[in-house]
């Protein structure tokens, strides 16, 4: 006997603005009861000292979160001298309390200029990364580190906002960078630089891919809605399943051969030859219908099935 589904069938993406101290699984859970939603996943996670843009895929929409874990992200943070702590963050063990008051703004400005471009890192051990299945952060706590390789990402922009000196300077920066960048990591690395040492006291993801703050709502705010709509009343709050993928090509299909690509065969559409390229990722519609999934474009100008939207 096939096991019943709990909950709906719905799908896109929620734009969530994930509140301070919430994990993003937290928030996905909250998310996925208020919409009554059978299937959910997140996006990118945020520590729970982060706010801001968090993308939930709800349904089918789960199929594409790859494409935005793989997307650009842009972060405001602000980075606190004089003190390191073992997470790189306000909420670890305080490993040196030295101050830095003769610390200057332009000392700094010189040191994240090393940061800008194609760099190394060496992932947190307070990151999300697995070793042997196991969280990196789950073995921190336990007092147990990893040797990590370092990994390449990229700072496409670095730019100091404000600078307020003290006994313990605070730097405002705003951050475009690549996936698997890690922000606690930089604040280290320039406070190790420095001499003084450095933790991030705050950070808030404003833009993740081609999503804004500005589209995005509270939990606070989805909760107040929920207590006078049913779940299905929500709806009109997500984003098209392919919200986070319209920097690819759209290829359309006629309702024959949308037949054979939902069946999951490869098909041949001559508009490839005139858009795309081998091996790209395509966007894949029926003609005046819906949004059928992903396809990759082979040498012989035909469209093969990566991921395909279940319909129901």
């Amino acid at each position: 006997m096939a096991r019943r589904r709990k909950g709906r069938l719905v799908n896109g993406i929620l734009l969530l603005d994930k509140p301070l101290g919430m994990s993003s699984n937290g928030a996905l859970q909250r998310v996925k009861y208020m919409f009554s939603a059978a299937k959910a996943g997140h996006t990118g996670s945020l520590d729970p000292l982060a706010t801001g843009v968090l993308p939930i895929c709800l349904g089918e929409a789960t199929k594409f979160t790859q494409f935005l874990l793989d997307a650009d992200k842009h972060y405001l943070a602000t980075f606190r001298f004089g003190i390191a702590t073992a997470s790189g963050d306000a909420d670890g063990e305080i490993l040196s309390e030295d101050g830095a008051t003769n610390l200057r703004v332009e000392q700094v400005d010189s040191e994240l200029a090393g940061f800008r471009g194609d760099i190394l890192q060496v992932p947190s051990m307070f990151s999300a990364l697995k070793h042997n299945g196991q969280p990196l952060y789950k073995l921190a706590r336990e007092g147990i580190e990893i040797e990590r390789a370092a990994r390449p990402v990229t700072i496409f922009s670095f730019e100091i906002l404000d600078f307020r000196s003290g006994e313990y300077p605070e730097v405002d920066v705003e951050i475009h960078c690549s996936k698997g960048t890690y922000v606690r990591t930089l604040a280290e690395d320039i406070g190790a630089k420095l001499g003084c040492g450095a933790y991030v006291s705050k950070l808030h993801r404003h833009i993740a891919g081609p999503f804004v703050e500005a589209e995005t709502i509270t939990v606070a705010e989805l909760e107040a809605l929920r207590q006078d709509l049913p779940a299905e009343g929500l709806d009109y709050l997500l984003k098209p399943m392919d919200a986070g993928i319209k920097h690819l090509n759209t290829v359309d299909l006629s309702e024959d051969m949308a037949f054979y690509f939902r069946q999951g065969q490869a098909v041949m559409v001559p508009q490839v030859y005139r858009e795309s390229e081998e091996g790209d990722i395509v966007r894949v519609f029926e003609a005046e219908g819906p949004f059928l999934g992903v396809g990759e474009v082979t040498d012989d100008g035909r469209v093969t099935p990566k991921r395909l939207v279940v319909f129901e």
